[in-house]
């Protein structure tokens, strides 16, 4: 009788352990969080105000003039766009992808502005997200105007982990390996090219934003976006990131520049990256 009881307050005095995240219900919070944010910005005073809600103070989001980084300075930026002098603004998710520790994820999808020029109001976005102690949060955050031409806005399977992970608060060793990952990638297209790199480096999911009315979806659908050209003539390399405790899903931001000292410019960039397991390679999934 007497061990019955004693292994009975052992149990009571152990910690509970904290339970994997279910994933499947995870990314399914986080898309309903964008939608919400979504709904909530079309009752917004002003599109600035609808849409900065969701910024985190550490969101960052690249411009024609480098990155803007933290909440206040993401909202200026967006105060000095004329698309968002007045109207509103609404999206929707087409995609989301969430880590094994449900701590981070991404979205992707359509957005309207309905202020200004009439060309310039149909539009694509990606988002990379945070799970704050007051929800989800983005911090890091893109837009891009499309050119005109039927889109689907058909929901695409969600991006899964490939196992569980309990939570846990380092990524210190995380963002250091996806920022070696990048500098890889970097460093393989001045080989073999851009095209042959991003086929290289993607993964058979992939996502890129940069041309056409939607989305170039599927590692041939990128791939195919790119010319055949030789080495590349531009590099890049991650100036700050955020990768989730569970070392499967990170975001790398930074510049691409040209290899020629003589040529200016610089073009701000994010790239998502995932991967199977800690131990294994990361690959891009959406850019």
């Amino acid at each position: 009788m007497f061990r019955t009881i004693l292994l009975a307050l052992i149990c009571l005095a152990a910690p509970v352990a904290a339970k994997p995240a279910d994933p499947k219900s995870t990314v399914n919070e986080l898309l309903a969080a964008d939608l919400t944010f979504s709904v909530d910005a079309a009752k917004a005073a002003d599109p600035v105000a609808g849409i900065s809600a969701m910024l985190d103070k550490d969101a960052v989001m690249p411009s024609p003039k480098g990155h803007a980084i933290g909440r206040d300075a993401v909202i200026a930026l967006f105060h000095e766009n004329p698309s968002y002098k007045d109207g509103i603004v609404s999206w929707s998710p087409i995609r989301g992808g969430i880590s094994a520790d449900g701590t981070q994820g991404f979205t992707y999808g359509f957005l309207t502005v309905s202020g200004g020029d009439p060309a310039r109001r149909d539009r694509k976005y990606l988002s990379y997200w945070i799970k704050r102690p007051e929800g989800w949060r983005v911090v890091a955050y893109r837009q891009q105007v499309r050119p005109a031409g039927e889109v689907s806005k058909k929901m695409l399977p969600p991006s899964l982990p490939d196992f569980a992970a309990e939570p846990a608060t380092d990524s210190s060793a995380h963002q250091q390996s996806v920022a070696a990952a990048e500098k890889a990638f970097s460093d393989r297209a001045q080989t073999v090219g851009l095209k042959q790199a991003f086929g290289e480096f993607g993964r058979q999911d992939a996502m890129n934003m940069y041309g056409g009315a939607g989305f170039a979806y599927g590692l041939d659908a990128v791939v195919a976006g790119f010319k055949e050209e030789g080495p590349a003539k531009i590099h890049w390399s991650t100036e700050r990131s955020f990768a989730a405790p569970s070392g499967d899903l990170a975001v790398s931001i930074g510049t691409i520049k040209p290899n020629d000292p003589k040529e200016a410019g610089g073009f701000a960039f994010f790239t998502v990256w995932r991967r199977d397991g800690p131990d294994k390679p990361w690959r891009y999934i959406a850019e």
